[in-house]
């Protein structure tokens, strides 16, 4: 296999037959903001025994083809000391992934707007990555809205499209999948339509950049935002509305050379980001695998069972294997609200 057709395989298979990959890659500080809210100190080894319980959920890699780390798991041992987390992803045939990028930042003389940072160094760190048994990457790109103050700029725009392809060009040039992430949050009370508008500009302007850097294509997962209303708009779109815009939106701007889209759910809640990924697969003919690239929407349930208590873990993994069911479904095309009423069974017979 070529190196080409190596970066293409990866490529597909973390978005083919349903599955999708779970995002643990947050930071110290947002993984804290968590924990505040379970009551657990946000330390190493309470970090070490989450993670350690979602990746030894059996069944775990029958919906989940890879994960994205953070570098403080990529490099940790699991619980006992014997293995590392990675051998634990490794075991239950997921793809290991690493976030690359170093955060955003206030964007000079553009205040409101961010630039993400992290490309000193990347190369080196990058073939370290790639040594260590790393198969892709990820790099977030964030685009606000505030369209009373005219946010975002074309500038911001392009400075993170030109950052999302010079990292894509240095992860393939170390064998690694990049994810590309360009991020327009949900966060004000625009409208579908405002979002729509920044979707497709931002897309437009991120495919352009990757061309001029010689990214290839097929080698890359695209981890876009739904176009969706913001979060404080009084009269937010529908979940069909939602679906039919994004998938618009998509075929305005996505080559169909890209193999694999995996949305992130954002501000979304679990039922919602499951919902909509359903209704853009369910009956639409698509060039891509449509699938999931979800953190909070995966893991929120499972760390609100878990609560930082042993004797919780294997109801917790009872419910992170069925979210992870239920896009695994959505991702087909095949999700109804009756399959979420299987949890409480499944529950029952893990008590």
């Amino acid at each position: 296999m070529s190196f080409s057709e190596k970066l293409s395989h990866t490529a597909y298979i973390l978005g083919a037959k349903g599955r999708g990959i779970l995002a643990a890659d947050e930071s110290t500080s947002t993984i804290g903001k968590r924990f505040d809210n379970i009551g657990i100190e946000n330390n190493e080894p309470n970090r070490k025994a989450y993670r350690d319980m979602l990746f030894r959920t059996t069944g775990f890699g029958k919906y989940i083809s890879g994960v994205i780390l953070f570098d403080e798991t990529f490099n940790q041992k699991a619980v006992g000391g014997r293995t590392k987390m990675t051998e634990l992803l490794e075991k239950s045939k997921s793809i290991v992934g690493i976030k690359v990028d170093a955060g955003a930042k206030d964007l000079p003389n553009f205040a409101g707007e961010t630039i993400t940072e992290g490309l000193d160094g990347l190369p080196a760190r990058m073939k370290n990555y790639a040594d260590n048994g790393a198969e892709f990457a990820k790099w977030r790109g964030v685009i606000d809205i505030n369209t009373s103050k005219n946010i975002p700029s074309s500038y911001a725009i392009d400075a993170n499209a030109q950052g999302l392809a010079r990292y894509a060009a240095i992860c393939q040039a170390y064998g690694i999948v990049p994810i590309v992430e360009p991020e327009v949050l949900m966060d004000g009370d625009h409208s579908i339509e405002t979002c729509y508008d920044v979707t497709y500009h931002t897309l437009r302007t991120v495919f352009a950049a990757l061309y001029d850097a010689k990214v290839d294509l097929s080698g890359i997962v695209l981890k876009p935002n739904m176009v969706i209303s913001g979060m404080k708009n009084k009269n937010r779109a529908n979940a069909v509305q939602v679906a039919e815009q994004t998938v618009k939106c998509l075929r305005a701007t996505v080559p169909s050379a890209v193999q694999t889209i995996a949305f992130l759910s954002g501000g979304q809640s679990d039922i919602e980001a499951t919902e909509h990924l359903h209704l853009m697969n369910a009956g639409n003919d698509l060039p891509w695998n449509l699938t999931f690239s979800y953190g909070r929407a995966l893991q929120a349930a499972c760390i609100k069972t878990w609560g930082g208590k042993a004797e919780n873990v294997k109801l917790a993994q009872t419910v992170l294997l069925h979210r992870a069911k239920m896009n695994s479904l959505a991702a087909l095309g095949k999700w109804s609200m009756a399959d979420e009423n299987t949890l409480q069974n499944d529950l029952k017979n893990a008590a």
